[in-house]
């Protein structure tokens, strides 16, 4: 119908999402896996939303971005509560028992759209591949202590730079991610991972003087 396709062409909502992330994850980042199994209904229902509302041409730019990173780290709590309980979402592959799969970012379960996606799929062929944007480095949850800490909100493309340049901010002065000094750093892997992604407009040290304090 008429009313369907102009659904499709606004930016889907990420309230719901917002509502769990900030009722299952404190300002520390922590997350309550517990917790967003008992909300599992309402988690699956933004899911469901995000299935059926992929990103269009007519969607902003940030509104595209924001819908990638919350499908990203809605999924990954999808794939974490369904195996849950585990010490590492590392475990996931050994549990699943499904040949050739190297790790729980190569499992294709993200349906969306006429398509099927695995996390990797997210991060590196569409995210990284068609957005330039550095900082989806410290958006992304990988249900890691190591990873950047879950914002307990959701990203929405009008407050998107803001939020952007508060994960940056967050991860970089976090002394048990990065040791920082006027004279030398101590830098978390992420920056060595992905170096050619900050380095396109500057040094390594332009970038992370951007957000140093």
């Amino acid at each position: 119908s008429g009313l369907a396709r102009l659904g499709a062409q606004t930016p889907v909502s990420h309230e719901g999402f917002s509502r769990l992330l900030k009722q299952h994850v404190n300002l520390a980042g922590n997350v309550n896996y517990k917790g967003f199994i008992k909300d599992s209904t309402q988690l699956n229902a933004y899911l469901k939303q995000l299935r059926a509302n992929p990103p269009q041409k007519n969607w902003s730019k940030n509104d595209q971005l924001a819908y990638w990173i919350n499908a990203y780290n809605a999924f990954t709590i999808q794939l974490v509560i369904r195996n849950y309980p585990i010490k590492s979402i590392k475990d996931i592959g050994t549990l699943i028992k499904i040949p050739f799969l190297n790790t729980p970012w190569d499992l294709k379960f993200i349906r969306i759209g006429q398509n099927t996606y695995d996390l990797n799929n997210i991060e590196h062929d569409i995210l990284r591949k068609n957005f330039n944007e550095p900082r989806i480095h410290f958006a992304l949850v990988c249900a890691s202590v190591s990873c950047p800490k879950l914002r307990n909100e959701a990203f929405v493309g009008v407050q998107l730079e803001q939020q952007l340049d508060a994960q940056a901010s967050g991860f970089i002065n976090d002394s048990s991610r990065n040791k920082i000094t006027p004279t030398k750093a101590q830098l978390s892997s992420i920056f060595s991972w992905f170096k050619g992604d900050f380095t396109k407009q500057g040094s390594l040290v332009d970038f992370i003087n951007k957000y140093a304090t």
